[in-house]
C-alpha cells in the first residue's frame, strides 16, 4: 500500500484553560482571534487564518462521551502547554507594545541562531504563548 501525502498543515491545536472567560478575554480580546463556538464549561475555540485554536477545560475533555453524542475520545493535558502564532517579523515590536498595554509581561524576547525572533508571554492558564517569524521554522521570510 502506498503511504499517503504529507498532510499540508495543521488544522487545530489545542490548549489546556480553567476559566473559559479568561481564555475568551485573552484570546479573542487581547491576541484578536474570532471565537468559532463555546460551550460552557467545556470549551471555546478561535479561528487562526485557516487554523483553529480549541481551549479546552482540561477536566471536561476526559469525561467520555454521553449517548447519542460525537464519539470524540476522553482527552486531556495536566500543566501549561505550549502554542506559538506566525507573525511577520515587521510586526513583533507592535506586538509586544500592544501586549504590553494591556497588561501581559513579556516573558522572553530573543533571536534565534537563525535570526527568528520569538517573543513569550503567558495566557491567563499559564500556557507558554510565543508569537514568532516564520523563518523560524524556514517557512517564510
Amino acid at each position: 500500500m502506498a503511504s499517503p501525502d504529507t498532510p499540508e498543515g495543521v488544522l487545530e491545536a489545542a490548549i489546556y484553560v480553567d476559566d473559559l472567560d479568561a481564555a475568551e478575554e485573552f484570546y479573542a480580546g487581547v491576541v484578536g482571534l474570532s471565537i468559532v463556538t463555546r460551550h460552557d464549561p467545556r470549551h471555546v475555540f478561535f479561528a487562526c487564518g485557516t487554523s483553529v485554536v480549541l481551549a479546552f477545560v482540561a477536566e471536561e475533555t476526559r469525561v467520555p462521551p454521553g449517548e447519542g453524542k460525537l464519539p470524540v475520545p476522553p482527552h486531556g493535558a495536566t500543566g501549561p502547554g505550549h502554542i506559538c502564532f506566525s507573525v511577520p517579523g515587521e510586526e513583533l515590536d507592535g506586538w509586544v507594545g500592544h501586549l504590553e498595554a494591556n497588561g501581559i509581561g513579556i516573558e522572553s524576547d530573543f533571536r534565534w541562531p537563525n535570526g527568528a525572533r520569538s517573543v513569550y508571554v503567558r495566557d491567563p492558564a499559564g500556557n507558554s504563548v510565543e508569537f514568532a517569524e516564520p523563518k523560524l521554522w524556514g517557512l517564510g521570510t
